[in-house]
């Protein structure tokens, strides 16, 4: 597990000359009704990893979170990926417990790794009401260390700390079973006929929309076992650049059938293209809901454990500040951030695993407003989409419903 230290002068300087919103300033701010929402998600590092202690390796982060809005307490609710995936688009994990990958509708699973099992616990595609896992909280008690002077992460306690890790656990929160409704922001948005895009980097030129692809490099699809898993002399596979479990929407049945337009694989496109994200940047086209995944080395992931073509951990840290660069300046140059009102959220989806707190970073950049809040409250992925929710008029989704999960008003209020 790597080392995880803060430097608390560097973030008392930055709550010093950022603002910290009150009860009072929240209750007579309230969210605006958004027409553009961007939601950016990074990969596996802890706010200690990215904010003030290794801004050597995430330069453009640094500077740019000490300009927009900080959710300083913000939390992921469990483990792996494509849980926090699904909680941020749906308020539930909707009972997928791990990275398996979807059994397609029209096709069927496809592994075309030669060594791999992903089809042996590949899932049923979500379709109707069912009971989501219950995720306990693992940290038994922790006030954010960032405003609160407790010092390191590491010094919040959680349960068997140094042991084994436990498995879709390490949130702050308990949330016990429900019975979720089978619904994500896409689908609250196409019911209303409003539009919705998934933003895959590195999507195979295929698509998911064809061959049911589960990941690829980006140049080759994963239809072939020889294109998609090209060995070299070193035995090492060719990077799976994207990967299915960072696209949540294409886990539902109705998606993948496509029985609406609006509903369909054909909002799952690439960053590239006519269609793509730049593009759409570049137009102003984008929808009033986009979700931006990139790669798995510029959202900060890696491949094969960070020593395949992403390279070391520093090396992850410094290609996804790039690659954030470049995606901030695209989104600020759109004729979208000059008109109406526009939200860029960028949240990191969990720590890297370790036994330690599993608080991220989340920040909140509008075009209404250019104070930066750094808020102190406790947020989580479910705050974060019944924010969102309330913020394009919709009505809260599954534990996004919870009486405990809060609004993130002090961030999207316009100040």
């Amino acid at each position: 597990m790597k080392k995880h230290q803060m430097i608390l002068a560097t973030l008392s300087l930055m709550a010093a000359a950022s603002v910290s919103a009150s009860e009072d300033a929240m209750e007579h701010n309230p969210i605006p009704h958004l027409d553009h929402v961007i939601v950016v998600m990074m990969e596996n590092h802890a706010a200690s990893e990215i904010l003030g202690a290794t801004d050597v390796n995430t330069p453009f982060i640094n500077a740019y979170a000490k300009t927009v809005g900080q959710a300083a307490n913000y939390w992921g609710v469990g483990h792996p990926s494509l849980t926090n995936y699904l909680e941020i688009v749906g308020g539930s994990n909707f009972g997928l417990t791990n990275d398996n990958w979807p059994n397609w509708v029209n096709g069927g699973c496809v592994d075309n790794n030669p060594a791999g099992s992903g089809c042996g616990g590949a899932y049923t595609a979500i379709d109707g009401p069912g009971t989501d896992f219950a995720f306990p909280a693992t940290v038994d008690a922790c006030v954010s260390p960032w405003f609160d002077q407790l010092g390191p992460l590491s010094q919040c306690a959680t349960a068997g700390a140094g042991s084994a890790i436990v498995a879709n656990n390490w949130g702050i929160v308990s949330y016990p079973a429900i019975t979720y409704t089978p619904k994500t922001i896409a689908h609250q948005l196409a019911d209303r006929g409003e539009t919705w895009k998934s933003y895959q980097e590195s999507l195979p030129t295929t698509g998911p929309r064809v061959d049911g692809v589960n990941y690829a490099d980006g140049t080759y699809s994963s239809a072939s076992p020889v294109a998609a898993w090209q060995i070299n002399s070193s035995n090492v596979s060719v990077s799976k650049l994207y990967a299915v479990k960072h696209n949540p929407f294409v886990y539902f049945k109705d998606v993948q059938l496509g029985t609406k337009a609006d509903l369909s694989l054909n909002q799952v496109v690439g960053f590239e293209g006519a269609d793509g994200l730049y593009a759409d940047l570049a137009r102003g086209t984008v929808p009033t809901f986009s979700f931006v995944a990139p790669n798995q080395c510029h959202d900060m992931h890696g491949v094969g454990g960070y020593t395949a073509q992403c390279g070391n951990d520093a090396h992850a840290l410094q290609m996804g500040d790039a690659a954030l660069k470049t995606l901030v300046t695209a989104v600020k140059a759109s004729p979208i951030w000059k008109e109406g009102k526009t939200a860029l959220v960028i949240v990191w989806d969990e720590n890297d695993y370790g036994n330690y707190a599993n608080q991220v970073v989340a920040l909140v950049d509008t075009n209404y407003s250019d104070v930066p809040v750094v808020s102190k409250r406790q947020y989580n992925h479910y705050s974060l989409t019944k924010t969102l929710e309330a913020a394009l008029g919709l009505p809260c989704l599954n534990h996004a419903c919870d009486s405990g999960t809060q609004l993130m008003s002090d961030l999207f209020a316009a100040h």
